[in-house]
C-alpha cells in the first residue's frame, strides 16, 4: 500500500481475534494500527491519536457502531469511517451511510476486499487533509462543513449556538484560508479536495 507507514487506522470490536487479525493484517501492509474494545475507549483517544480512517464494527455493547460513527461525525465530520455488519444486515448498513459511513463491508471479512476498501478510504483522507492542513481551527472546519450542506450564516449560528455575527468571521477567515473568492471557488477547492460532489451539490 503506497505511502502507507504514514497512515494511521483506528479499529473498534468488541471481539479480541477479530481485532488482532485486523490488526495484523493491516500492519503487514505497513498501515499503523490502533484497537479498541469498545465505543467509549475509541472517543477517549479520538483528539489525542493521529488517525486517518476510522474502521467500526455495528453491534458492541454499550454505544454501537452507529451511535459512535454520529460522535465522529460531530468532532471530526472530516474523518472517514468505514462499518463493518454482520452478513446481511442491509437496513444496518443503509443506516450507516445515510448518517455519514464512508462504506460498509460484512463479517466476515474478506482480506484482498477488506484492504482494497481501506486503501481508497486513506487515499481519500489524504485528499481531505490538505483542507486541514489549511490551518483551519476545529470550529472553522465545522462551520465548512455546514457551508457544504447548504446552511446559511443564521442556521450555521443556531446549529453551533453562535452569533450570526460570530459566523461571519469565522466564515470569513475560512474563505481567506482557502483561498476563495466566493462561495463558488470554495465548493470548486472543497470538491478538489474531496469534500463535496459538485454532480449531487452536497457534501462527500
Amino acid at each position: 500500500m503506497d505511502d502507507a507507514a504514514s497512515r494511521y487506522v483506528l479499529f473498534v470490536d468488541d471481539e479480541p481475534k477479530v481485532r488482532m487479525v485486523v490488526r495484523k493484517t493491516l500492519e503487514r501492509v505497513g498501515v499503523n494500527v490502533r484497537c479498541y474494545d469498545g465505543a467509549d475507549n475509541c472517543l477517549a483517544h479520538l483528539e489525542s491519536v493521529p488517525c486517518d480512517l476510522l474502521i467500526t464494527d455495528v453491534k458492541m455493547p454499550g454505544k454501537d457502531g452507529i451511535q459512535l460513527l454520529m460522535e465522529v461525525r460531530k468532532q471530526r465530520p472530516w474523518l472517514p469511517v468505514l462499518v463493518v455488519t454482520g452478513f446481511g444486515d442491509v437496513p444496518m448498513a443503509v443506516r450507516a451511510l445515510k448518517e455519514g459511513a464512508a462504506d460498509f463491508i460484512e463479517k466476515p471479512l474478506d482480506r484482498e476486499g477488506f484492504l482494497k476498501t481501506v486503501q481508497i478510504l486513506l487515499e481519500e483522507s489524504s485528499k481531505r487533509s490538505a483542507v486541514v492542513n489549511h490551518d483551519l481551527t476545529k470550529t472553522e472546519i465545522r462551520i465548512l462543513h455546514l457551508i457544504l450542506e447548504g446552511k446559511n450564516n443564521r442556521e450555521i449560528a443556531a446549529t453551533l449556538h453562535r452569533s450570526p455575527r460570530t459566523v461571519e468571521v469565522h466564515r470569513s477567515h475560512v474563505m481567506h484560508k482557502m483561498g476563495a473568492s466566493n462561495i463558488v471557488e470554495l465548493l470548486r477547492r472543497a470538491a478538489d479536495a474531496g469534500l463535496f460532489d459538485m454532480g449531487t451539490g452536497g457534501p462527500k
